[in-house]
C-alpha cells in the first residue's frame, strides 16, 4: 500500500462568498464593547464570526446529500471586576446586540467572584499579527463536488472485484472569518479555509460475503490544490480494506506494539491534554508537576510552531488575542512547557503560553530516526508483535493514565506482516507508554495539527480470544 501523494486539483473560480465584510464585523464588535462600557462593565471582549461551506456525499455511484451551511455569531464577554458573564447571538441587529450585551452583563452581576477571571495582560497581546496564508476559498459547485466524490468512490470500487460495497465518498469545502477585540487593546481577525475529500469502501469475500472489512482514507488541506487526487485516495482506501480480509483473533499476549502514524497522533493528543492548564489546575492529569521532568523516552523531542504557512494549527494569536510563539515543548524527553490560557496560567501561578484554544502545529520527532526508517523498516524493528491501524472506544483515563482501546491491525512475525487481526484490546498506562517509545518512523503524517511518524512502544498487553 502506497499512501497517495498530493496532486493538483483545479479549484475553479475562487470567490469569497461571505455575506459580511471585515469593516462590518469591526463595527459590530466596537458597538458591543461600547455598550458594555456604557452599562458599567470594567472590561469587555467581543467576537463576530461567519462560516459558510458546501458538503456533498455520494454512495454506490449516486448522489446522496448536498448540504450548504452558513452560520454567523456575535459573542460578548463582560467583566464586572472579577465577575464574568458571556452571551451570544446570531442576530446582528442593533437591538439584538444591545440585548446580548445586557444578558452578559446580568450574568456577570449574579456570578460569584473569581479572582483569576479577567482579560489577558496587555503585555501579552499580539501587536503585529503576521499573515499565515490560511485562506484559500474553493469555488467548487455542488455538481463539480459530486463528480469529484464519484470519481473517488469509483477508483476505490475499480481497485478489486473484492470491493463490493461502499459507505460513500464526500467532498467538503469550508471557509470562515472573524474579528475580535477587547478593552486591553487587542484587535485582530483573519479568514481561513479547510477542504477535504474522503471515501470508505467495503471489501468482502466468501460465498455470502461472510468475511467483510471496511476502511477509509481522506485528504484535508487549507488549499484544495494540495489535496491528494480522488483516484489516489480511492485506491489507497480500497487497498487498506482489502488488506484486512481474513482477519483473525489472537491469543492474549504481551508484546511490542507499532502504532500507524495517524494513530500515533492520538497518543500525542492524550499527552497534550494531560499537560494542558484545565487538567492541571483541576488535578485531573496523570502528568501533574511534570515540568522539567522526563515524561517521554529521552530520544524524543516535541516542537510547537504556530507560524507554519497554510498549517492546520497555525495562528498568529490564540483565542484571547495573546501572541503565539514557536517553542520546544519536550527536549530529550523532558517537559519544557505546559499548554496554558490566561485563566489556567493564573490558577497555576504561571504565565500564559498563548494556547487558549489548544496547541499549534506539533511535531514529534526522535533523535534516533533515520531517513530510511519507513514503515517497512519500522516493521523490521517491531520484529514480532502487533501493528495497529485502527482504534475503537474512548478507553483513556486522563487522571491515572490507564489506557485500554479496542484495536485492529496486523500480526507481525520476523519483521513482516503475517496476517490481519481484529477484535483485540490493547492496554497499558500512558506514563509507561510515553517512556517506552523505542522508535519513531520517518513516515511522518500530519493528522490535523499534529505531525508524527509511526511509533513503536516496547511492550503492551494485547488481549485476544
Amino acid at each position: 500500500m502506497h499512501k497517495p501523494t498530493p496532486t493538483p486539483l483545479t479549484p475553479g473560480d475562487a470567490h469569497h462568498g461571505f455575506a459580511f465584510s471585515r469593516p462590518r464585523f469591526e463595527e459590530l464588535v466596537d458597538a458591543a464593547i461600547a455598550h458594555a462600557r456604557a452599562l458599567g462593565a470594567s472590561d469587555a471582549a467581543a467576537e463576530a464570526s461567519e462560516a459558510c461551506g458546501l458538503s456533498v456525499s455520494v454512495r454506490k455511484g449516486e448522489l446522496e446529500n448536498v448540504e450548504r451551511n452558513r452560520d454567523k455569531s456575535l459573542g460578548v464577554t463582560v467583566y464586572i471586576g472579577h465577575r464574568r458573564g458571556n452571551a451570544s447571538t446570531s442576530d446582528f441587529s442593533q437591538t439584538a446586540i444591545r440585548q446580548t450585551v445586557q444578558a452578559a452583563y446580568d450574568i456577570a452581576r449574579f456570578t460569584a467572584e473569581d479572582p483569576m477571571a479577567g482579560l489577558p495582560d496587555e503585555a501579552d497581546m499580539v501587536t503585529d499579527a503576521r499573515d499565515l496564508d490560511l485562506f484559500h476559498p474553493w469555488g467548487i459547485d455542488s455538481e463539480q463536488a459530486a463528480k469529484l466524490a464519484l470519481t473517488c468512490e469509483a477508483a476505490a470500487m475499480a481497485t478489486s472485484k473484492s470491493i463490493t460495497n461502499s459507505e460513500g465518498a464526500a467532498v467538503s469545502a469550508q471557509q470562515s472569518h472573524f474579528f475580535s477585540a477587547h478593552t486591553h487593546g487587542f484587535r485582530g481577525g483573519y479568514a481561513s479555509s479547510r477542504h477535504s475529500l474522503s471515501v470508505a469502501p467495503i471489501a468482502s469475500r466468501g460465498r455470502k460475503g461472510q468475511d467483510m472489512q471496511r476502511d477509509a482514507w481522506y485528504s484535508s488541506m487549507r488549499d484544495a490544490r494540495e489535496l491528494a487526487s480522488a483516484q489516489a485516495i480511492g485506491r489507497y482506501a480500497a487497498e487498506r480494506a482489502l488488506s484486512r480480509l481474513g482477519s483473525r483473533k489472537i491469543a492474549t499476549v504481551e508484546c511490542p506494539v507499532l502504532f500507524e502514524a495517524p494513530l500515533a497522533a492520538g497518543l500525542l493528543g492524550s499527552f497534550v491534554q494531560a499537560v494542558s492548564g484545565g487538567a492541571l489546575y483541576r488535578k485531573s492529569s496523570f502528568l501533574l508537576d511534570s515540568l522539567g521532568k522526563a515524561v517521554w523516552a529521552k530520544h524524543i523531542d516535541i516542537k510547537e510552531d504556530p507560524f507554519v504557512l497554510r498549517g492546520k494549527g497555525s495562528s498568529p494569536f490564540d483565542d484571547e488575542g495573546v501572541r503565539t510563539k514557536a517553542r520546544d515543548v519536550v527536549t530529550a524527553g523532558e517537559l519544557q512547557g505546559y499548554f496554558l490560557s490566561t485563566y489556567s496560567a493564573r490558577k497555576l501561578g504561571m504565565k500564559t503560553t498563548g494556547n487558549a484554544g489548544g496547541s499549534h502545529n506539533l511535531v514529534l520527532s526522535s533523535r534516533l530516526t533515520r531517513p530510511s526508517d519507513d514503515l517497512d523498516a519500522m516493521l523490521r524493528k517491531l520484529g514480532r508483535g502487533l501493528f495497529v491501524i485502527e482504534l475503537m472506544g474512548q478507553g483513556v483515563n486522563q487522571v491515572t493514565g490507564d489506557y485500554s482501546r479496542g484495536a485492529s491491525g496486523f500480526w507481525v512475525e520476523g519483521g513482516r506482516i503475517a496476517y490481519p487481526v481484529h477484535e483485540i484490546t490493547i492496554a497499558g498506562n500512558l506514563k509507561d507508554m510515553l517512556q517506552g517509545v523505542v522508535a519513531v518512523g520517518s513516515d511522518t503524517y500530519a493528522m490535523g495539527a499534529k505531525a508524527v511518524g509511526s511509533v513503536l512502544i516496547d511492550r503492551m498487553k494485547v488481549a485476544g480470544a
